[in-house]
């Protein structure tokens, strides 16, 4: 399992996290990618627990999104399955777990303080932290064919993931205001969003 799990985890993570996986009994699944998901915890009708990751995360995302599954098991466990998803049960269980690998010799030092100010009170997905998802998405494989949009110059042109085109405009507070080609309407977006830019030749082929 350790040689398994070792291009997908940071040198120094690997030992621990096996550790974790072995102590809860685990069955690890790494698969496809899911646009909806990084990863889930589930128990089976065997009553194995079951947790299925994404293979396309780089390594600092990976621990995180395993991190964060493993705590969903160990906060049931000790709470009970009546406890809310992501409830403050599991937000204590993610933090405990987690501290041991914020560290320099696991992150990159320069992502220390936002994972710091992440788990003062960690949320659902840290996509919703726009600064530590801005973070760790720099260390994407894929990072030549994703634009975020703050990267997408204003009055350009991007496609997001259900195929509507979009025009970037202005920053207004923390969210960038765009308008959709095809309606006319306003819509607002996050700053580590990602999207597909668009350069004059695509639109006019439409």
């Amino acid at each position: 399992m350790e040689e398994v799990l070792a291009p997908y985890l940071p040198e120094n993570a690997l030992l621990p996290a096996f550790k974790l996986i072995q102590t809860h009994q685990v069955h690890l699944k790494i698969v496809k990618e899911r646009t909806t998901r990084h990863g889930d915890y589930r128990r089976g009708m065997d009553g194995r627990h079951q947790i299925t990751i994404n293979a396309n995360l780089n390594k600092y995302r990976f621990l995180m999104t395993l991190i964060h599954e493993i705590a969903h098991l160990v906060a049931i466990e000790q709470y009970g399955r009546n406890i809310k998803p992501h409830g403050i049960e599991w937000k204590k269980t993610f933090q405990r777990l987690m501290v041991p690998f914020i560290h320099p010799a696991v992150y990159p030092s320069q992502m220390l303080p936002l994972l710091a100010r992440h788990f003062r009170n960690p949320a659902a997905s840290s996509d919703t932290d726009a600064a530590l998802s801005i973070a760790l998405k720099q260390f994407d494989t894929n990072r030549a064919e994703v634009f975020f949009i703050y990267e997408v110059p204003l009055g350009s042109h991007f496609r997001i993931s259900n195929g509507k085109i979009f025009k970037r405009g202005p920053l207004r507070v923390k969210r960038f205001e765009c308008l959709e080609v095809s309606s006319g309407r306003m819509y607002t977006f996050k700053p580590n969003a990602e999207v597909e830019l668009l350069s004059d030749y695509v639109l006019k082929k439409r």
